[in-house]
């Protein structure tokens, strides 16, 4: 994946810590560390981040109590 025009975003919740960022590009998802932008990117192809964010949203990653 070329990520040299890749416009990364972090979320409006994001704390003053630091935070993953996503760039969304038509051949997948990169995701990397806001706090080391210049460290390794996981990219994600679109129809595995599809998976990922249903998964998310349904909960299946919420830590028991």
């Amino acid at each position: 994946m070329d990520l040299s025009s890749a416009e990364f975003r972090k979320s409006r919740f994001s704390g003053p810590n630091g935070c993953v960022e996503v760039a969304i590009q038509d051949d997948g998802v990169a995701v990397r560390d806001s706090r080391n932008r210049d460290g390794a990117v996981l990219e994600f192809s679109p129809g595995d981040w599809a998976v990922f964010l249903r998964g998310v949203k349904a909960g299946e990653f919420d830590l028991e109590q």
